[in-house]
């Protein structure tokens, strides 16, 4: 089992910003994905953004359309750490944030159940 620790959750008013980090133990693998997903109450687990790093290199991040130009996903290397960038919340954005790891994978999936390695969650709270 990979650990995934999350950070970075909080309260904040609409059109604010908040950063998630996810720290992760070094990669071992040659393909790789790390992704975000949310959910709120009563919904399923959706997916935010992902991004890629194959052969040590990082490589194409993408985003649900809903959240794409106001979230930025990021990989630092150096220390381990997967980011959500978030700006111009809205309160839909409110939900639980989960970091996902996918070892192996060449194409990151857009569905938790390819999904093996979950972080712990952080609650995201965007009032109006």
């Amino acid at each position: 089992q990979v650990h995934l620790e999350e950070s970075g959750g909080g309260s904040v008013q609409a059109g604010g910003s908040l950063k998630l980090s996810c720290a992760h133990p070094p990669i071992t693998k040659t393909y790789n994905c790390f992704s975000w997903f949310r959910q709120s109450p009563g919904q399923e687990r959706r997916w935010v953004a992902s991004i890629q790093v194959d052969e040590g290199a990082v490589r194409n991040p993408y985003y649900e359309h809903s959240v794409k130009g106001r979230f930025a996903i990021s990989e630092d290397l150096t220390s381990n750490i997967l980011s959500l960038q978030m700006n111009s919340l809205k309160p839909e954005d409110t939900a639980v944030y989960y970091c996902a790891y996918e070892p192996g994978a060449w194409v990151c999936a857009e569905s938790s159940t390819y999904y093996p390695h979950w972080g712990q969650g952080t609650q995201v709270t965007v009032s109006s």
